[in-house]
């Protein structure tokens, strides 16, 4: 996985998770300086904007940069 921090490609441990998660802790750590990362979220918790997983599978979410573009609150006129 890349480090930020060390510029390059580095192998990452998971630490002893603090949060009680077990094995399905996100976090890792790069084991040449140390610096954490998430991998994703422990199962059974969602995105702050989403409601809490139930076991179904996830809504798609429209990307920006692919949404229908927003309507102008002007016109121009054509002459």
């Amino acid at each position: 996985m890349y480090c930020s921090t060390c510029g390059d490609e580095r192998e990452f441990e998971r630490p002893p998770c603090q949060d009680g998660h077990g094995p399905d802790c996100p976090e890792r750590a790069c084991v040449e300086c140390g610096s954490a990362v998430l991998t994703g979220l422990p199962a059974g918790v969602a995105w702050p904007d989403e409601p809490a997983a139930t076991g179904s599978a996830p809504s798609p979410r429209a990307h920006p940069a692919t949404s229908a573009p927003r309507a102008t609150a002007s016109k121009r006129a054509v002459a």
